[in-house]
């Protein structure tokens, strides 16, 4: 069975989010834990946390997939940036407590000519700040596009990060599928071969989630911009066979194409559909 949804606003409530992804016919979904170019969160209601927890058991959802702030940056040589990212990610965990063994994406930040090695070590050391032996939310890591100085962009950087940190178990990967075809990873024309690659470096045991998205740019353009599916240069021929390989159908996918409901709507609907057909 297909897992797909999409980024939702989390404005209205967490049982909202709730509704809203089953009236688009989604069995997961993504959300900001905050504004995603501000600071602060919103306190969350225990009775409207507790109301979506029932009605994700009753309807049967995958993993949801939370997202931090574009505004961390784990990585950036400016010590007061870092422990803003700090801070962030320590109340975002304690948010992400509330609701069990959901997934807690981020992005690993920009080194900004420190080199990549310090920008590793300085994600590393906030990750051991922040993980908690006892925490049931997985971290997820995001491939990157490689666009400035980017950590990130390579399996080879992910796993540097990975077997570093002092609990692993709580870490895995989220693939986001314009980034890594961006960053030279070829989904479109060899499948197979990155998901060996990927299994060979990091594991294919470690990749939770996926970003599924088509790409405005072409092949190790090295840049971040999403298309709707089938309106890039991935192609929906490629992302049908990526959402039906046996080795990723299982995840939550989660569209993040540049889209409003009604077109979050047409693409879950589509792509159930693809997934059904015969092989």
């Amino acid at each position: 069975m297909l897992h797909i949804g999409c980024h939702l606003s989390c404005a209205k409530g967490f049982l909202a989010m709730g509704r809203e992804a089953l009236h688009l016919q989604a069995d997961t979904f993504q959300f900001f834990t905050r504004n995603p170019r501000g600071s602060k969160a919103k306190a969350a209601a225990p009775a409207d946390i507790e109301a979506l927890l029932a009605l994700l058991r009753e309807h049967g959802f995958a993993p949801l997939v939370a997202h931090a702030p574009y505004t961390l940056n784990p990585c950036s040589a400016d010590p007061s940036v870092r422990e803003f990212a700090a801070q962030v990610m320590a109340q975002d965990l304690q948010l992400m407590e509330q609701l069990p063994h959901q997934l807690y994406n981020f992005h690993p930040g920009s080194h900004v000519g420190q080199g990549v090695q310090a920008g590793i070590d300085w994600i590393v050391a906030l990750l051991d700040d922040t993980l908690r032996p006892d925490q049931t939310t997985t971290f997820l890591l995001e491939t990157m596009s490689g666009k400035g100085s980017e950590v990130g962009s390579t399996f080879e950087e992910l796993q540097a990060i990975l077997e570093r940190v002092k609990l692993p178990e709580k870490m895995g990967v989220c693939l986001d599928t314009c980034h890594v075809y961006s960053a030279g990873y070829d989904i479109a024309g060899d499948l197979d071969g990155v998901l060996e690659q990927f299994d060979k470096t990091i594991g294919l045991a470690r990749l939770k989630a996926i970003h599924l998205n088509d790409s405005l740019t072409p092949f190790a353009s090295r840049k971040d911009r999403h298309a709707r599916i089938g309106e890039g240069s991935i192609g929906l021929d490629a992302i049908v066979r990526l959402i039906r390989h046996p080795q990723l159908r299982d995840l939550p996918f989660v569209l993040e194409t540049p889209n409003e409901l009604p077109g979050y709507e047409q693409e879950i609907r589509m792509l159930r559909e693809a997934s059904l057909e015969p092989v």
